[in-house]
């Protein structure tokens, strides 16, 4: 029995694996590769110069690989790629990329995306990662592995979501997010770390003793963010197993510009 449906217009040009499904009255263009096991929803519209991995989970009625929201967008071959083993729920945007940046739209493996969830172009998105229903990202926004996302949060262009960071839901986001970091509000405040989150994923005690460390410096202590880095850099003489994780706080804090700063 064929896995695609026979009302589902699929441009001869456009490369599927044989193990695709693809649901009734789903459209995809000759743009498009699509691998093994991925599972395409009635009513899609899959367009542009769209990559899809494997075994991925595209419900009903999404839009993927549209031109960007962009009034620059000049018809550029900008690009959309999707990993493996995602989940995308209904009503979902995804937009190609844009020539002003590396012209790529780009989503990772694993993650949860939930409903009329829209990513504009340019986005990065890393692993792991839950994006509640309504999440809405502009463009430019740099999403770290296991982030998450409370329902109807939206991030301002060119955001940057530190791995493991988390938003409560109608957070409002016009600053960069720092790895670990629990916020919520409009705008978004620094309300805690996201140690329960950390523990599921297996961080050992003293792990999370070092994160707890880098929120005091952050946000307890009264430091600039200069001060503030030179005290998370110290933690690691006492603490070694946490080296990764405080190199990544570092990573990240070095990289925000003082114009955009960070949530506090």
């Amino acid at each position: 029995m064929s896995l695609i449906h026979p009302t589902a217009v699929i441009d001869p040009a456009a490369q599927l694996d044989s193990t695709v499904a693809v649901g009734p009255y789903a459209v995809i263009g000759p743009h498009v590769r699509i691998d093994s096991g991925t599972q395409i929803g009635a009513h899609c519209v899959i367009e542009g110069h769209t990559t899809i991995g494997r075994d991925n989970k595209i419900f009903q009625f999404n839009s993927l690989g549209a031109v960007p929201q962009d009034k620059k967008y000049a018809g550029e071959p900008c690009e959309l790629r999707i990993g493996d083993r995602n989940t995308i729920r209904e009503f979902c945007t995804f937009n190609i990329g844009t020539a002003s940046d590396a012209g790529l739209t780009q989503v990772g493996n694993d993650n949860w995306i939930m409903a009329y969830v829209h990513l504009a172009h340019d986005c990065q998105v890393g692993n792991h990662t839950i994006f509640a229903n309504s999440s809405q990202l502009a463009g430019h926004v740099h999403v770290g592995d296991w982030v998450i996302l409370g329902g109807f949060t939206v991030v301002h262009q060119f955001c940057r979501l530190g791995a493991h960071s988390f938003t409560a839901m109608n957070s409002l986001l016009f600053a960069d997010l720092p790895p670990f970091v629990m916020c919520q509000g409009q705008p978004a405040q620094a309300r805690s770390m996201n140690f329960e989150g950390l523990k599921r994923r297996g961080f050992s005690p003293e792990r999370v003793r070092a994160v707890k460390a880098m929120h005091k410096a952050l946000y307890r202590d009264g430091l600039t963010l200069a001060q503030a880095q030179a005290q998370i850099a110290s933690i690691t003489a006492d603490t070694p197993d946490a080296a990764p994780d405080v190199h990544m706080m570092l990573d990240f804090l070095g990289q925000t510009s003082a114009e955009r700063g960070i949530v506090r």
